[in-house]
């Protein structure tokens, strides 16, 4: 008998400015694992979105789209690229959709200084523990006083899920495969991508 288990699907915002790799990479591993993905733009209402190096991207929907049920989707995820990063977490919808998101156990992934919006929606405050956390070095500052910082490529904590940097998207985004849809799916996608790192 075929399985019925619904397709996953994970939401990941973008903006003018946000990290290129962390984004594409993301999107990519997790359509390859089946995940039904949309790309988001935050603060743009049409057109391309430029990332931090310059890359045009063309996002599925943009923040606002009635066509887009945020809250069907199973994760919610940000990359990084500071320009972007800051443009997201200062979104008063997004930071609605990332603390209800965590609140419902959904999955909340973000990456490089992506963890500021975590900050920003007041996550930790909501927490009934303290958080374990990651990001790019440049803005643990920022962070370290709020969370349980960690200096680990990936650090997942519950739905929690944050990573360091462009060089971490791979991990980054195999975390969010396994969680989603378990180990065997992410070593099955791994596998033909010739990744050379257990997950």
């Amino acid at each position: 008998m075929a399985s019925t288990r619904a397709q996953k699907k994970a939401l990941v915002f973008v903006a003018e400015g946000s990290e290129e790799m962390e984004t594409v990479i993301t999107v990519d591993v997790l359509r390859r694992a089946g995940v039904h993905v949309v790309l988001l733009a935050v603060g743009v209402s049409s057109g391309l979105v430029t990332c931090s190096r310059g890359v045009q991207i063309a996002p599925d929907a943009y923040l606002g789209d009635d066509s887009v049920k945020i809250g069907a989707f199973d994760a919610v995820i940000v990359p990084g690229g500071a320009g972007g990063a800051e443009i997201i977490a200062q979104n008063a919808q997004v930071r609605s959709v990332l603390a209800e998101f965590h609140a419902q156990h959904k999955i909340v992934g973000a990456i490089c200084a992506g963890a500021l919006a975590i900050k920003a929606a007041g996550i930790q405050a909501k927490a009934p523990r303290p958080l374990h956390l990651t990001s790019h070095p440049s803005v643990r500052d920022q962070l370290e006083n709020d969370f349980l910082y960690m200096d680990d490529r990936v650090v997942v904590d519950s739905n929690l899920v944050t990573s360091r940097g462009p060089g971490t998207t791979l991990e980054f985004a195999f975390a969010l495969v396994s969680l989603l849809d378990g180990n065997a799916k992410a070593r099955e996608v791994a596998a033909p991508m010739m990744v050379g790192f257990p997950v």
